[in-house]
């Protein structure tokens, strides 16, 4: 690894550990709403490292995520946390073998907030996030396993709008992300993870743009609003891939999401204080 890629990611882990406390900070006193969603869908995966061929299967997944405006720009500017959590098992054409996967990965980001009409609501702004997985292979025997492991700072849109049928409030809502910079972990084609391990290593943090690891998330969702409670209905489509160090490896994904939106306000210090008789 050169000193550019060390730079490279330790400015971008600096800039993450900087924004979000700030970020947290300027919730306070503020209206927002936190929803928990569960997945399942279908998934194809390649990865060269491990073999050349597509695997199909299976994901199920659990989305959580937070949302709030926050006090910068004169309160134009909302800030969304999500943590996704995924499982695979996909299988090779012939079914003589197959995949298991697993990642995590937490995202956060800042929109500009602006209403051009009634009940429609546009959001543009930045993403940092960060991604860890891993890929096991149970026919290969000298490299079964391939971890996965980056950071990007992304553009993220997003759009809602509120309307009713009738008598019955719903809401429409999509949100797109896309990486634009980053740096993500990858062996060498044929490397070993011995090899990593005893201290071989040869350029395997990378850095990542869309000319070499195009992804986007999309997130479509329908909220049914009803008395007591808010359901969440909603379409996930996960495209992932890369071609770094002589590997190719893409993670198509797709789910369809259920569960629930929790609406909250995080009191300011003062009415904490009043509320606990201080």
């Amino acid at each position: 690894m050169d000193n550019c890629t060390y730079s490279m990611t330790y400015r971008l882990v600096i800039m993450i550990a900087l924004l979000l406390p700030n970020a947290m900070w300027a919730q306070e006193g503020r209206e927002g709403a936190t929803f928990l969603l569960f997945g399942f869908g279908g998934s194809n995966q390649m990865d060269t490292y491990l073999s050349p061929m597509e695997y199909d299967g299976w994901q199920a997944s659990v989305l959580t995520g937070r949302e709030r405006m926050t006090r910068m720009a004169g309160g134009r500017i909302s800030f969304q946390s999500m943590m996704q959590a995924a499982a695979t098992r996909t299988e090779n054409p012939a079914r003589t073998a197959e995949m298991w996967g697993g990642r995590i990965a937490y995202d956060a980001a800042w929109h500009w907030n602006w209403t051009p009409a009634k009940g429609l609501r546009l959001k543009a702004g930045a993403q940092v996030g960060t991604d860890l997985g891993f890929l096991y292979n149970n026919r290969n025997g000298n490299n079964p396993a391939q971890g996965r492991v980056s950071a990007d700072i992304a553009a993220s849109v997003a759009a809602a709008y509120a309307f009713r049928i009738r008598r019955f409030p719903l809401a429409l809502r999509y949100q797109a992300d896309v990486p634009l910079l980053g740096c993500m972990f990858s062996p060498q084609y044929g490397q070993s993870y011995y090899e990593l391990y005893i201290g071989n290593r040869d350029h395997n943090v990378c850095f990542a743009h869309p000319g070499n690891a195009f992804s986007i998330r999309s997130l479509l969702m329908m909220d049914l609003v009803f008395s007591r409670t808010t359901m969440r209905l909603g379409y996930l489509c996960d495209v992932r891939q890369s071609n770094v160090n002589g590997i190719s490896t893409h993670d198509f994904s797709h789910s369809f999401m259920l569960g629930y939106v929790r609406y909250f306000k995080v009191l300011k210090r003062k009415e904490r204080k009043e509320d606990n008789g201080l």
